[in-house]
């Protein structure tokens, strides 16, 4: 009697070996995405413990205070314009990386990208480290902080455009909102990742929230030099159709509204990402590792929004049209959570979920399946090494406003949270503004598609 091959087996050989090597060129990609993002999060957890409500905190019976008001908070971090400091501190790596993307691009085309994003995660997790070392050192210098994040800011551009290259290499054109919305989760991922890990030491000892992440992000850059596979060809798979593209004349598809609507969707998304730790540390009165917990919730949302984009702009064909229809709930949203989203804390939990997909939701699709789609139109079909600066050139005018958010949240939260979250809700507006031309162009589309009726 012949024996029938084990369903595991089965399944195993129901793939093919480029299916296979596909597969596991997403997880690694995926892998190292979600470590860039980790290793950015430990900041806005830490600023809850770096300036801290002194006077609800136990004092030790052997220390010799001389301000009762800020003997527990870190120095430089104890002074009224504490909130300028920390917008210091996330302007210096975000323009860093603002200005480093536009260049980033250009050298993932021309380096190796598994050496390329090898060196930048090593790097990238090396100046985590030293920013947690300051614990350790006693050091209080603002300006040793700021280096670092500038530092730290010009290795992350490493991994965006090399990412979405590799990405590019084995699947070429084809690949839609779907699969590339459940890909993008790795920002959130990587943010809920890097919160609780930086949340589970920052009332005991803030270094370590940023010396582990950086640890990770190093490991993880020696596992993409030891494994990532850069293109089918080196290991005798079948490579995807390519063809030229013509850079230049992505100007007319649509590529510069959604450059300065992305712009204006990272001012929201990274002042969240910076700054809602905080917010909630200071309206709710939780904790440092709490508020962290909490914020985590956003990014939930974001993966579910992600997704949920994606599935929408496959169905309708209409990529601008669902981000704008998104951003226009989003703001509104917004203002309900801040009356309202610490009532309860059923409250938050709900806002926080909502305000989260509605926010990273155009944010996921913009960075992730429109880029994708340049390759794919009729008259930008591209190959993956020039999608990289393509892919370069979006993401970096996108983190401008990822520059800008912060700096702004900084310098005006101390006239109060209200005049931040106006702030937030009239740049959602301005991003939808940006795309109008693309959704009248969308809307006209699906007028023609729809049959007249016979009279």
């Amino acid at each position: 009697m012949k024996t029938s091959l084990a369903p595991g087996i089965r399944f195993i050989t129901s793939f093919s070996r480029d299916s296979w090597y596909r597969g596991f060129t997403l997880g690694l990609t995926f892998l190292f995405y979600t470590a860039y993002h980790l290793s950015r999060k430990p900041i806005s957890i830490v600023k809850g413990e770096l300036h801290r409500n002194c006077s609800a905190v136990v004092r030790p019976a052997d220390l010799n205070i001389t301000n009762n008001a800020t003997w527990c908070d870190w120095a430089p971090f104890g002074q009224d314009n504490y909130q300028t400091l920390f917008g210091v501190l996330d302007n210096s790596f975000l323009v860093a990386y603002a200005i480093g993307m536009f260049f980033s691009g250009i050298f993932g085309e021309r380096v190796p990208l598994r050496y390329y994003l090898s060196f930048g995660m090593v790097m990238s997790g090396l100046f985590t480290c030293l920013f947690g070392l300051g614990f350790y050192l006693n050091i209080h210098s603002l300006g040793y902080y700021a280096a670092i994040q500038v530092m730290n800011g010009l290795m992350q551009t490493t991994g965006w455009p090399a990412v979405v290259a590799c990405v590019g290499n084995w699947f070429g054109k084809g690949k839609r909102g779907f699969i590339m919305g459940v890909w993008n989760s790795h920002t959130s991922v990587g943010n809920i990742l890097g919160s609780l890990i930086a949340g589970a030491f920052v009332s005991s000892q803030w270094g370590m929230s940023f010396i582990v992440p950086g640890l990770i992000i190093i490991c993880t850059g020696i596992l993409c030099f030891f494994f990532l596979v850069e293109k089918p060809e080196q290991v005798n798979c079948t490579p995807p159709q390519h063809h030229v593209l013509m850079v230049f004349s992505c100007l007319t598809q649509g590529v510069v509204e959604f450059s300065l609507c992305l712009m204006f969707a990272k001012l929201v998304s990274y002042t969240f990402l910076y700054w809602l730790p905080l917010y909630i540390s200071n309206v709710a009165h939780f904790e440092a590792k709490a508020a962290g917990d909490m914020s985590t919730l956003f990014d939930v949302g974001g993966i579910v929004g992600g997704i949920t984009a994606g599935l929408v702009s496959d169905y309708t064909g209409g990529r601008a049209t669902t981000c704008c229809v998104m951003l226009l709930t989003a703001a509104p949203m917004l203002f309900l959570y801040n009356y309202i989203g610490q009532r309860s804390i059923g409250t938050t939990v709900g806002m926080l979920l909502l305000c989260g997909g509605l926010v990273n939701g155009p944010y996921a699709l913009i960075t992730t399946a429109v880029s994708a789609d340049l390759g794919t139109h009729e008259s930008l079909r591209g190959n993956s090494r020039a999608l990289s600066t393509v892919t370069a050139i979006i993401d970096g005018t996108g983190s401008v406003g990822a520059a800008v958010g912060p700096l702004l949240a900084g310098v005006i939260s101390p006239t109060g949270w209200n005049n931040v979250f106006y702030m937030l809700i009239t740049s959602d507006l301005l991003a939808c503004l940006f795309l109008s031309r693309l959704v009248y162009k969308e809307a006209c589309g699906w007028c023609r598609r729809v049959p007249r009726a016979r009279g």
